[in-house]
């Protein structure tokens, strides 16, 4: 039943990161409760004291500008205020302000993708720990490595001739019998 109303591959890429936070778009959330974003974003206002900057707070100039250009967000037309973004928590009270049928099951899939990726994050940072790991160990075996391939080399490498001494040098034959000296 929640698959008709929200398709599960979505919603993750609903999700963006805004100032460090995973956070839905009010226009997201909007086309997922099947409301228009005015109405939501009408209800947020009524209930203020429910949405405190932790739950939501509104988008700069800049970081809408941005979104445009990932997302290719057009600029003729649509909205003429700045959007708000929800955090996991906003997503959860706006489900006691939105108080449908509708509402309930949306918010149900939003925490349950939440979690999915929260799950995610988690896998791939103890992927990367992982892998930092084996990087290190493999650096330690590089280090080794090289420094057999250098003993290896040492011990292939021909010895070194003696160089020939540049000069005239007189071979002189030693005599047969050895010369006595006179005391």
């Amino acid at each position: 039943m929640i698959k008709e109303i929200i398709p599960v591959e979505r919603l993750p890429q609903s999700i963006r990161w805004i100032r460090g936070q995973k956070v839905l778009l009010d226009s997201d959330l909007a086309a997922l409760y099947g409301v228009t974003t005015g109405n939501l974003n009408k209800a947020v206002k009524r209930n203020a004291q429910r949405f405190p900057s932790d739950f939501t707070f509104r988008l700069s100039e800049k970081e809408v500008q941005n979104l445009r250009f990932q997302f290719g967000i057009s600029r003729w037309g649509g909205r003429r205020a700045l959007p708000y973004a929800f955090t996991e928590q906003g997503v959860a009270m706006l489900s006691s302000v939105l108080n449908s049928e509708r509402a309930i099951r949306v918010n149900i899939a939003i925490m349950r993708a939440f979690v999915k990726l929260r799950q995610t994050l988690e896998t791939n940072r103890e992927l990367a720990q992982k892998f930092s790991e084996l990087e290190q160990r493999v650096g330690k075996h590089d280090e080794e490595i090289d420094a057999i391939l250098e003993a290896i080399r040492q011990l292939m490498a021909p010895p070194d001739r003696p160089r020939r001494e540049i000069g005239f040098h007189v071979r002189e034959k030693a005599p047969r019998y050895p010369a006595r000296k006179r005391a």
